[in-house]
């Protein structure tokens, strides 16, 4: 079925052209509002997960084989939607789709900067699809803002509401390169002060669940002044149109946001006296939102039923939704996690675009995004919304302040909630005073400065934030009142963090959305206690305790704060301390190295040397190592810059390696050059009479009782460094197991002849032995891929370990190594399609030769990226030039090996192959 606008025109016909110019926008439903619309909507976040001290994500292990949740979740869901295949009935690729460029989709903030370090190829596709859809439907972009950190607008403080804000449009107009038009509100919670601080700021609509709407009419007019409201309240608002939402006449709706502020949280139940309220006649002064609510009960299905395993189904059920009463327009709108394509549901993200390209056109839909639809047909009627609602909470806003059993874990409570509630607030409103009393030395005007701190939050280049204290400081400020400023910036930042709406979504305040909201809090606190000298702590745990916990271990929130927030916390000294036994591992630029071995020798430089450690900026300032048989000892000095707060600490190091796992660290501040050399002179002095204890003591005696060890370094370091510890063992293991191997190699064979299970131990010999022996090659192969003639040789041997190990039937562990072969292949594959200067014949022979010893060695290669580009180059490259050789009469065999190429990445040229036999 074609769409109106892409039917041809009737012969014979004897309209004007202007008349068929009009004709023709009439019955385009890009530009009139016409037919069935359809638009589904993604909410794409994840909670901030960073280390509020390093600010990084570290390894979680509940995500493994991923180094974090956000990484896991990127691979299942946010890279599989930006090249979503399209497949025919054998499962060869016939499109590759952007389903940004279709979805109507928010992106957290925090996620949008997480996918900007991580995978900017992803990154860019989601900004380049917002573009097409800018320009398929005249100008309304699929992406719509989201306030910033995912807090729970009604229980948020007007100035935080407007931060918010404030935060998301900034943040999505640095990435966008526009203003957003909508804003997803998190967990849709709203209440009628938050649409006013909306409207306020130039918000056009948003999205709620069809359960938020309390009574809906159409909107007044001359002839009908006083149409009759009808009471939608159990979910039966019609939620195929856009409804206009007015503010409520009692609600202040002066020129600026604060000028009628009132501080305190608001409860629940705060906006009841407005729910019978009505709006005047709309006029020009009536001050308005527009709102589209989803179709529940698909959005249901898609969330936790099968529909979305066929697009057919998909279409289907939203066909159900399609209303047959002869309605010019109307639109089916869906709502759902982002996270449901592909990470909740695997695979679903394959649905969707074979949806978007194929099945809805079949049907004669539009897929429109809400800003484009609103654009071309705005509301006729009215909606008033209930007081206070969520999409995920049927007591309104009560998941995030009461014990109201959402989200629920059996017979665990939520008694918890209301009381961490409250100790959030009680923070938050005493610094307020710390930042008002104090940011008033620095900031002409406080809180205008922290809006426009998201401005060094996405650019943190000294230049940048030089730029925003020179147009904020009250005076010049000297360098010690900028880290002072800007660690009241970032106390205030934290305090946004910290109400994060995750931290009271589950059942039990001490899972990891509740610690990390703590850990914000923590992190405020010190800041606040750095600047003002305030010591906040107490007070704030003292409210804590009040919160119960369901585990017998943690008892209340307390107790979850010191057993898992104050241990995390992170001082300049940790910093220190993780460079200092990382140094023993890390070549050091220009280092001269003096003595006869690797047992006796010395590495020194006394020029600076500057590296990074997460967030910090560390300048070596002075290093020397000296190994004496198994000891190590080094010395240095160092500063420690903070790039978030600009605080700097110099600081002096001794760190002492007794071999193996036993580290013994010291770090104390720099009181000086000499003081400095009079260290190093004793430390070094003692090293020399080889004793670990001696060294130990003096160290000891010039540093004090502290010391740090391997468990000391941060969990990234710690593990790197575990690693190269035990990789001698494991070598020497490897060559073990190979021996007994190689020893018993006839044994095995003989279990295999008569078809008899070979003993576990000699089993596990010949797959340790076997994986020991690929990782080698591989890593050779990696070294040698640009010499052809090793590079074969490294090929055959990887064919061999592949026969034996399909022989003995041994399965290869080496999950390091499938990702090497992946690269390689990419790497070869790109070489071959854009190496003008290389020998194609040879190139192919060797790309084809990784891609079949990839397959044989059995590790579960996937070649997902070697297909998106080829896929690519296919149209872009391959195909124009193919057919430009097929007109000039030239020889088409190189393209005749691309295309069987193609089958062998599983992408469907069945057609273009045919066209050049």
């Amino acid at each position: 079925m074609t769409s109106a606008a892409e039917r041809p025109a009737t012969s014979g016909s004897n309209l004007t052209s202007s008349e068929n110019s009009t004709n023709t926008k009439m019955h385009d439903p890009l530009i009139a509002a016409t037919g069935v619309y359809v638009t589904v909507h993604g909410h794409f976040y994840q909670p901030p997960r960073e280390n509020p001290y390093l600010d990084a994500i570290e390894r979680q292990p509940g995500a493994a084989p991923f180094h974090d949740w956000n990484e896991r979740i990127h691979h299942e869901c946010y890279r599989p939607n930006a090249f979503a295949r399209v497949l025919n009935d054998r499962g060869e690729v016939v499109g590759i789709v952007n389903n940004y460029e279709y979805l109507s989709f928010n992106i957290g903030p925090t996620l949008m900067s997480w996918l900007e370090r991580h995978d900017v190829e992803v990154y860019q596709r989601i900004l380049e699809a917002d573009r097409k859809s800018c320009q398929r439907l005249h100008g309304h972009g699929n992406a719509i803002a989201q306030v910033y950190n995912h807090i729970i607008m009604p229980l948020a403080n007007e100035r935080d509401q407007y931060t918010q804000i404030r935060w998301g449009k900034a943040d999505f107009r640095s990435r966008f390169k526009r203003d957003p038009e909508g804003m997803w509100l998190a967990e849709t919670a709203v209440d009628y002060p938050t649409l006013e601080a909306l409207v306020k700021e130039g918000i056009r609509f948003i999205v709620l669940a069809p359960s938020q709407a309390q009574r809906c009419r159409l909107l007044p007019t001359k002839d009908n002044p006083h149409p009759q409201w009808h009471e939608v309240g159990g979910n039966q608002i019609d939620p195929t149109r856009p409804y206009r939402c007015y503010l409520k006449p009692t609600l202040s709706t002066a020129s600026s946001p604060l000028s009628t502020v009132s501080l305190s949280p608001r409860d629940g139940d705060r906006d009841t006296e407005h729910t019978n309220a009505q709006c005047p006649m709309p006029n020009a002064q009536c001050p308005y939102i527009d709102i589209f609510f989803y179709d529940g009960p698909i959005s249901r299905d898609m969330g936790f039923s099968d529909v979305l395993y066929s697009s057919s189904h998909l279409a289907g059920r939203i066909g159900s939704a399609v209303r047959g009463d002869h309605r010019p327009a109307q639109l089916i709108s869906v709502a759902t996690d982002g996270e449901t394509f592909g990470h909740h549901k695997g695979g679903t993200e394959k649905t969707l675009a074979f949806a978007f390209t194929k099945e809805f056109a079949h049907r004669g839909w539009t897929v429109t995004n809400f800003a484009h639809y609103l654009s071309i047909n705005p509301p006729t009627w009215e909606v008033e919304l209930k007081p206070v609602t969520a999409w995920s909470c049927a007591h309104g806003v009560d998941r995030w302040q009461d014990d109201c059993g959402c989200g629920g874990g059996g017979e665990w409570h939520q008694q918890w909630r209301r009381p961490l509630r409250n100790a959030l607030n009680w923070l938050r409103d005493r610094l307020v005073e710390v930042y008002e009393e104090h940011g008033r030395q620095f900031f002409c005007d406080p809180w205008l400065a922290r809006d426009e701190y998201i401005k060094v939050i996405l650019d943190r280049s000294p230049a940048n934030v030089h730029r925003f204290l020179c147009r904020h400081q009250t005076h010049k400020l000297t360098d010690a009142e900028q880290v002072d400023a800007l660690r009241l910036l970032e106390m205030q930042r934290h305090t946004l963090l910290m109400f994060t709406s995750c931290g009271w979504f589950f059942e039990e305040i001490s899972r990891p959305e509740g610690t990390q909201i703590l850990r914000y809090a923590a992190r405020a606190l010190e800041l606040a206690g750095d600047v003002a000298g305030v010591q906040l702590e107490k007070g704030f745990l003292k409210r804590l305790a009040i919160a119960p916990s369901n585990v017998d271990i943690f008892k209340h929130g307390a107790e979850v704060y010191r057993q898992l927030v104050a241990t995390s916390q992170i001082t300049f000294k940790q910093v220190a301390a993780h460079h200092a036994i990382a140094s023993l591992f890390n070549n050091h630029k220009g280092e001269t190295r003096n003595g006869g071995s690797a047992n006796n020798c010395t590495v020194r430089h006394s020029h600076p040397y500057q590296k990074r450690a997460y967030c910090y900026d560390v300048h070596e300032l002075d290093y020397h190592l000296q190994r004496l048989g198994s000891l190590t000892l080094a010395v240095g000095h160092l500063k420690l810059i903070s790039e978030i707060t600009w605080e700097s600490e110099h600081l002096v190091f001794a760190v002492l390696h007794l071999g193996g796992w036993d580290f013994h660290c010291c770090i104390q501040p720099f009181e000086g050059r000499r003081t400095y050399s009079q260290q190093k002179e004793k430390l070094l002095a003692s090293l020399q009479t080889a004793s670990a204890a001696n060294i130990i003591l003096t160290m000891m005696q010039l540093f004090g009782d502290q010391a740090f060890n391997l468990e000391n370094l941060f969990a990234e370091e710690r593990h790197r460094l575990m690693r190269l510890l035990s990789q001698e063992t494991l070598t020497r293991l490897d060559q073990l197991y190979t021996q007994t191997y190689r020893d018993n190699y006839g044994v095995l064979m003989a279990f295999q002849r008569d078809g008899l299970a070979a003993p576990q131990e000699l089993q596990v010999a010949a797959e340790i032995a076997l994986s020991y022996r690929c990782m080698t090659t591989l890593r050779a192969l990696e070294q040698d891929i640009s010499e052809p003639q090793l590079t074969v040789s490294h090929i055959l041997e990887l064919k061999a370990i592949a026969s034996e190990a399909k022989h003995l039937r041994c399965r290869l562990n080496i999950p390091e190594g499938k990702q090497m072969l992946e690269q390689l292949i990419l790497r070869s594959l790109w070489q071959l399609l854009h190496d003008v200067n290389g020998t194609f014949d040879a190139e192919m022979q060797r790309l084809e030769s990784l891609i079949d010893v990839a397959y044989q060695l059995d590790v579960g290669i996937t070649l997902d990226r070697s297909q998106e580009l080829y896929f690519s180059c296919l149209y872009n490259k391959i195909l124009p030039q193919c057919q430009m050789a097929i007109a000039n009469g030239e020889d088409t065999t190189r393209y005749r090996h691309l295309l069987k190429l193609g089958q062998r990445l599983a992408v469907d040229v069945s057609y273009w192959s045919s066209q050049i036999g």
